[in-house]
């Protein structure tokens, strides 16, 4: 039984392999001869490794330049990064953060087969942290474990099926289409820089569009402009930081040259990022038609946050930026203010800002890029500060959750629990469950009404 749960766990825990098993079923449903079966599952599977592979290295890539703005500028302070403390939290809680995830995606399928709203849920290791998260929000009021396991997984369910939703007008604005969905914990914060791009942006001037002179066109090639971009910055803080600190990371190699290598390893691992992208788009938007057409009536898989950066490349690093300054920003106003300082975490500000310039570009222009990443640069940096107050207390005071996800649903269900107990928790997950009904309810209504009128 053991063995059993473990190999389930390690299967929904690992994004490449559980889409390339539902990017597999979607074929078998269409009745694909065994080759394309096959050829599909695999190009899926390679693809997601591709994506995560990139994004891993970028990770790795960006750690240098998040400790040489800390030593450069003397800033201490909460970390924001979902893997330092999602590991602290397995170790207590790891059975049942999995149960919470294997139920929240039954829930989910559930949902998506019979209400409006069609997403499927697909990025397994953000679906992880969200139910570590709960986990520990609800074991610390005291519920009993199979009560733990039972609430998080109907949050998490409505979750899953609830966010995808609410940003996708912007995605569909992205793609220009309605075939792939966003599932990322940055979700709210998407919405909100949709929003803001929106009202102050300008869509007739896009980031992608650029009126370079002919000497230096060479910039209109979105990988050389962000080797350029990263190698100013990485060079700008390997300075302030100094020789001595940043050659404690580089070992032999001379410091400017290292900052200089780990600009290119960036621009390479986006390139490598969007590769793994299109290759995932061209299997599994495809694949998940059987899925449509017999599980899940017009079933739309969301996907990571990477999955719309070839959309608009330049807006990528615009978004990443703008998020990165408002970060900046937010930790000058909580020095100002004799707050807990949030230090801006590079890895949620590349994420989420990149994905909310792309978005934000797509309704807003160049303008709408800037205004809606620089905003939600500011949101990831305050939320986390209405989570400290209910994780602090137990071991995660120096490393937090980054998305805006988690502070909105942390709240939620951390602060009821912290104000008003277990009693108080019961009746927010009702009033979630409500809403989400309700909300299905009125979208459905919506739908019918503009399908008569077309």
């Amino acid at each position: 039984m053991q063995s059993t749960l473990n190999l389930i766990v390690s299967i929904v825990r690992t994004p490449a392999i559980l889409v390339a098993l539902i990017a597999i079923l979607g074929l078998i449903l269409q009745h694909k001869s065994f080759s394309d079966v096959i050829s599909g599952g695999i190009k899926t599977f390679i693809g997601f490794l591709v994506l995560t592979g990139g994004a891993g290295i970028v990770t790795g890539s960006l750690d240098p330049l998040g400790k040489m703005f800390m030593h450069a500028f003397h800033v201490q302070g909460v970390i924001p990064n979902n893997e330092a403390i999602v590991g602290v939290v397995l170790v207590q809680y790891g059975t049942t953060t999995a149960l919470i995830m294997l139920l929240s995606m039954i829930i989910n399928v559930a949902l998506a087969r019979f209400t409006t709203f069609k997403y499927i849920y697909l990025s397994g290791h953000v679906m992880l942290y969200m139910s570590a998260m709960l986990a520990v929000l609800l074991q610390v009021v005291g519920f009993h474990t199979v009560s733990v396991i039972f609430l998080g997984g109907i949050v998490l369910g409505v979750a899953d099926t609830a966010m995808p939703a609410i940003v996708q007008p912007f995605v569909s604005k992205v793609t220009n289409s309605n075939q792939v969905a966003l599932a990322h914990t940055g979700d709210f914060g998407y919405w909100i820089a949709g929003t803001f791009a929106k009202i102050f942006g300008n869509d007739k001037h896009s980031t992608e569009d650029l009126n370079l002179p002919k000497s230096v066109s060479f910039l209109r090639d979105s990988t050389v402009a962000i080797t350029i971009t990263m190698a100013v910055i990485y060079v700008i803080l390997a300075i302030c930081a100094g020789p001595n600190y940043v050659g404690k990371m580089s070992g032999d190699m001379n410091y400017i040259i290292y900052a200089i290598v780990q600009a290119g390893t960036f621009a390479a691992d986006v390139y490598v990022i969007l590769a793994g992208v299109r290759l995932i788009l061209n299997e599994i938007i495809p694949a998940f038609k059987g899925i449509s057409e017999n599980l899940v009536p017009n079933a739309i898989p969301a996907l990571d946050c990477p999955i719309v950066f070839p959309y608009a490349p330049n807006a990528v690093i615009v978004g990443f930026f703008s998020s990165f300054i408002g970060g900046v920003f937010s930790m000058l106003i909580m020095i100002m203010f004799h707050m807990v300082i949030v230090i801006p975490g590079v890895v949620a500000h590349f994420m989420c800002g990149a994905t909310s310039g792309v978005i934000g570009n797509a309704v807003g222009g160049r303008r709408g890029a800037i205004i809606g990443s620089f905003f939600q640069g500011i949101i990831i940096s305050f939320l986390p500060l209405t989570l400290i107050p209910i994780l602090g207390k137990i071991g995660f005071s120096n490393a937090m959750f980054s998305d805006t996800d988690f502070g909105v649903w942390g709240s939620l269900i951390g602060w009821s629990g912290k104000v008003g107990g277990q009693l108080a928790i019961l009746i927010m997950v009702v009033l979630i469950v409500v809403v989400f009904f309700v909300a299905a309810a009125i979208a459905n209504k919506k739908n019918t009404k503009k399908e008569t009128i077309n």
